[in-house]
């Protein structure tokens, strides 16, 4: 992931609504949610999250998979591995194992 990639992300993560719908896509994993569903979810109105599925989708973070008349949506893992690779490349000056922790205590809160 490039910096510019990266900024989008964290602008797009950056907004209330935005980032409450990709931590419940995260939540629900490959299940995926229809709009409808994440609006009722979230107690948003469907143009506000459609705008905001925008950003997502744009920013690498969201993908979605047609099925018929409606479309899923589902955090885009490639995404946010990009994201956390590229915050983590040159963790700690060189010394990874400083990270193991954080790294371990992510992976058992999951």
């Amino acid at each position: 992931m490039e910096k510019n990639d990266a900024l989008a992300a964290f602008s797009a993560l950056s907004q209330p609504t935005r980032l409450d719908v990709f931590r419940l896509l995260v939540e629900v994993g490959e299940a995926g949610m229809s709009a409808g569903d994440i609006a009722t979810a979230l107690d948003v109105r469907q143009n506000t999250l459609s705008a905001n599925l925008s950003v997502l989708l744009h920013a690498g973070l969201v993908r979605n998979l047609r099925e018929g008349r409606s479309i899923r949506y589902f955090a885009d893992t490639d995404g946010l591995r990009g994201l956390l690779g590229y915050l983590l490349r040159d963790c700690c000056g060189g010394r990874p194992e400083i990270c193991d922790p954080l790294i371990e205590d992510i992976a058992c809160s999951c």
